[in-house]
């Protein structure tokens, strides 16, 4: 790749560079690395929030004390939500350098081959299976090397846990009873069993891309980074993406100038809000809020998917769970120590420790259904720990056919979007509900838990028609944190970038973050988004070689 000269441009600019990117979390931090490798360009990146050099990012356990802190999350809200009988959730998002990586729960999950297959089976090529494998393999350092399916010399490390619970190990043989196989891995394209999730993790401690993307590249005199500014628009020349505005914190807007291209990397909630601001979108939307109409483009913010996790969730006795153990100042010693002198134990917990994959009826071709099954029993995320020993078995339908959307309030950057997920709108996710929980009390009822008398409190023994159990879902769940597809990749009416990641009907503009999936993967979507951004470096690599 050689430097470009200047773009010629009306615009008056405060800075230019050649390769801009908005937004400096997963896919931003990863970009920024892969472009900065040529010495030859210039490459921005822009991050509303600040560093991640934090104690409760570094420390796994932390995501309890960075979702909902405003110093590391944008604190987003929902809509109420007629499908969660109107309640409201909290919606978390980083804004903070490593984005959603420093504050999730750091489970490494690529989802099913099929997933792929399928976004290839709509058009976009390149994006099957065998095509988006190797880009996997490429940043991932897998524990147990490298192999057919796995890559060895990354700088995405993939840990195994440390930590063991015999609730836990109880409830993989109650679901290996319950005829769900025991597996060791599941990354390898069909993930159907049970086994421990495998997390980005390293000798005990958070790996997010900031430490692994960001931090080597930041060496480089041609990557600068801009850390507390928020972006407001991009600026168009025609059809050509010229520039930025943004506003760094406590200081005069500026204007930045992108000799080659603009990439949108602000995530499923800041891409497609950054390009209505722009006056990229639905036009009758935008020019009902006062946005002056840049570019027609009616997907901009629909097709927003993500799993609902319905949380069952059980009394036992006769076992230890982190109810109890947290409760006792021998036992919070203990994590203590265990962590600090062998970071091991209870505070390099991942949210969810085993995972479970599995059909909610045999006419399923693949799994449709995923568990984060934890020691563990509370109200929401952030509240405190229920005072009996339980355990949650979350479930979340892996392909929902609900589909919400995302769209700005108004005309001003700094107000947050109306996020509506419209969750169980589709009457086959209200039925896939009620499966979940049934199968949730089929596997519970196994022998091998028997001993520790499991009790449901949630949603309640009683609750047993479809319809109820729907609407109990409702009242229990709530997001597991994969919101996707409001710029989805396609060539239908509601696409919005190309299988380029091209923003349709403009140049020098691209969105890579999980907002192009087409249709959400079967499982955790932090390294799918990653492998999103390796692929779309090296498109954008190619087609800026001379």
């Amino acid at each position: 790749m050689s430097a470009a000269n200047p773009v010629s441009t009306g615009l008056k600019t405060d800075a230019e560079f050649d390769f801009v990117i908005v937004g400096g979390g997963t896919a931003g931090c990863l970009l920024a690395n892969r472009l900065s490798a040529d010495p030859n360009v210039s490459v921005l990146m822009i991050e509303a929030g600040g560093s991640d050099r934090r104690f409760w990012i570094n420390v796994p356990v932390g995501y309890l004390y960075n979702m909902g802190n405003p110093a590391v999350d944008w604190c987003y809200k929902t809509e109420a939500d007629p499908g969660l009988n109107g309640r409201s959730l909290s919606y978390p998002r980083g804004k903070v350098l490593g984005g959603c990586s420093s504050i999730n729960g750091m489970i490494y999950m690529r989802g099913q081959a099929s997933d792929y297959d399928g976004w290839r089976q709509m058009g976009n090529e390149g994006w099957g299976w065998d095509d988006v494998l190797p880009y996997f393999k490429k940043s991932e350092n897998h524990f147990d090397g490298e192999s057919d399916l796995h890559g060895g010399g990354g700088e995405w490390n993939v840990a195994q846990q440390r930590l063991q619970w015999e609730i836990l190990e109880a409830f993989a043989d109650a679901c290996e009873q319950a005829g769900i196989p025991k597996i060791p891995d599941f990354n390898t394209g069909d993930n159907e069993g049970v086994s421990y999730f495998q997390v980005n993790q390293k000798d005990g401690l958070r790996w997010n891309t900031a430490k692994a993307f960001l931090r080597p590249a930041m060496k480089r005199s041609n990557l600068t980074v801009w850390t507390h500014t928020q972006t407001e628009r991009v600026l168009l020349e025609g059809r050509q993406a010229r520039a930025l505005v943004v506003h760094p914190r406590g200081g005069e807007k500026k204007t930045v100038g992108a000799r080659r291209e603009i990439i949108l990397s602000a995530g499923s909630i800041g891409s497609p809000q950054i390009l209505e601001l722009s006056g990229i979108g639905d036009g009758e939307r935008l020019r009902a809020l006062g946005v002056d109409v840049a570019h027609d483009l009616p997907g901009v913010g629909e097709n927003l998917s993500d799993h609902l996790q319905i949380r069952a969730a059980f009394k036992v006795s006769g076992v230890k769970t982190l109810n109890s153990v947290s409760a006792s100042l021998a036992g919070r010693a203990k994590m203590a120590l265990d962590f600090g002198l062998l970071r091991r134990g209870a505070l390099t917990m991942a949210p969810s420790q085993l995972g479970v994959f599995c059909k909610s009826d045999e006419s399923r071709a693949s799994a449709n259904l995923q568990y984060h099954v934890q020691p563990l029993s509370l109200d929401a995320f952030g509240e405190p720990l229920h005072s009996f020993d339980a355990f949650t078995a979350s479930v979340c339908n892996l392909r929902p056919e609900s589909r919400g959307s995302v769209h700005v309030r108004s005309a001003d950057f700094r107000d947050a979007p109306a996020i509506a997920p419209n969750y169980l709108s589709a009457p086959a996710d209200r039925k896939v509900a009620a499966d979940a929980l049934r199968l949730t009390r089929g596997i519970v009822a196994q022998q091998a838990l028997s001993k520790y008398h499991p009790e449901e409190f949630r949603p309640g023994p009683d609750i047993d028609l479809d319809e109820d159990l729907a609407t109990a879902a409702g009242d229990i769940s709530t997001t597991i944190f994969h919101p996707v597809g409001t710029c989805k990749m396609g060539q239908d009416q509601r696409a919005v970038v190309d299988s380029h990641l091209r923003v349709h009907g403009l140049t020098g503009l691209r969105v890579v973050d999980a907002s192009v999936m087409p249709a959400i993967t079967s499982g955790n979507t932090n390294s799918p988004t990653l492998m999103i951004a390796e692929r779309a470096a090296d498109l954008i690599t190619q087609a800026w070689k001379t």
